[in-house]
């Protein structure tokens, strides 16, 4: 309900704003083939062509990055793991900066950054896959440190790449997109990500639940747990491959999202992954929103908005919630007495509760002493 509200909102907004009603008046003739006046054709221009596939956009690739984040957190057992901890993001940044100082797929046109974006993405995660593997499959941990150290390989080529280009120009063009944008979404650019997002909401939760018990707990549930991580990985690849190319590097929500669902829903992924998309969509939603109004005519990248916006957000649920990284809370600690005649201890109590003890209950505080937090009573 609140990301069907918050769309013809986020339409209705920017540097001009639209008034929500001419907003809903506009759509509506659009899907039913009504008429619009010449002097709201302007109007009519920019809700239709610029903002809605730009707001939709927006809301796939929350939805994308929230559901790839709980794959890709599932397929290494690692709570700091999100989409782009396996090099797609570094790889696809190689592409894009290939493309702004050499021109490569120039002959894709308005289309060259996004295919280089997605071909850079795509020959990142092989390379990782291939140095990770060993004869006995991929280990979780040895993928991580695979990824991130080629992550930085990847960004020091892209730096080299900047650094030697002869315009002087591309450090800003690549920097921004980096950082993420939606300003050049179109109807055209809708159809990819929206599927690949489908294909990763389809993953079935009890896979995740199994996969992230351990390999030994999925091999005795009959899952083979290497299978399952190289499907995980393929899908996490192709997924984050295909928004990455579309919108940039957007930072934040892959890793938080996930966190932020299972700090209210607990750590089960059986409704994680229906509730984690939708909280991705909706934060998007409103990020881009944000980006387009804070300081008109200019836009500031989604990363930037991500990060400023979310991370203090996750702190304060982080700290009210007492939530350990991993999807449980922390429990409260229980005093723990210990009897000072057999050195038992009795959670809770003053008194000692073994049988072999003599000491009767009720017995005197000055018998017994505190080996956990708390004191006893005055």
């Amino acid at each position: 309900m609140a990301l069907g509200a918050s769309v013809p909102v986020a339409v209705s907004w920017g540097a001009a704003p639209i008034p929500v009603a001419d907003t809903a008046r506009f759509l509506w003739a659009a899907v039913t083939g009504g008429a619009i006046s010449t002097a709201d054709f302007t109007d009519y221009t920019v809700i239709l062509q610029l903002r809605t596939p730009r707001v939709l956009l927006a809301a796939v690739l929350g939805a994308g990055l929230s559901a790839l984040g709980i794959a890709a957190q599932a397929m290494v057992r690692n709570p700091l793991a999100d989409p782009f901890i396996l090099g797609i993001s570094s790889g696809a940044a190689v592409g894009a900066s290939a493309v702004v100082s050499w021109g490569l797929f120039a002959a894709l046109g308005s289309l060259a950054l996004s295919a280089a974006a997605f071909v850079g993405a795509l020959a990142a995660s092989v390379l990782v896959y291939l140095l990770s593997r060993t004869p006995g499959g991929v280990a979780p941990v040895r993928l991580i440190l695979t990824g991130v150290v080629l992550s930085f390989g990847f960004l020091a080529l892209m730096s080299a790449i900047v650094f030697f280009d002869a315009r002087g120009d591309a450090a800003r063009t690549v920097m921004f997109w980096m950082l993420g944008s939606l300003g050049a979404a179109t109807w055209q650019q809708l159809p990819l990500p929206a599927a690949a997002t489908a294909l990763c909401l389809a993953w079935r939760a009890r896979d995740l639940d199994t996969l992230s018990m351990g390999d030994g707990s999925a091999a005795s549930l009959g899952v083979d747990p290497d299978r399952m991580r190289g499907q995980l990985f393929a899908l996490t690849v192709l997924g984050t491959a295909t928004l990455v190319s579309v919108s940039g590097t957007i930072g934040f929500v892959g890793l938080v999202v996930p966190h932020a669902t299972r700090i209210v829903l607990g750590p089960a992924h059986r409704r994680a992954v229906l509730v984690a998309p939708l909280v991705g969509a909706l934060s998007m939603v409103w990020v881009d929103l944000l980006s387009r109004v804070a300081v008109p005519p200019r836009e500031l990248p989604l990363g930037v908005v991500t990060a400023l916006v979310g991370v203090p957000v996750f702190l304060v649920l982080m700290r009210r919630s007492g939530y350990v990284f991993g999807g449980s809370r922390r429990p409260r600690a229980r005093p723990a007495w210990s009897c000072g005649r057999c050195g038992s201890t009795s959670p809770g109590a003053p008194w000692c509760r073994a049988s072999r003890c003599g000491w009767p209950r009720g017995t005197s505080w000055d018998w017994s002493v505190p080996t956990a937090a708390g004191s006893p009573p005055s």
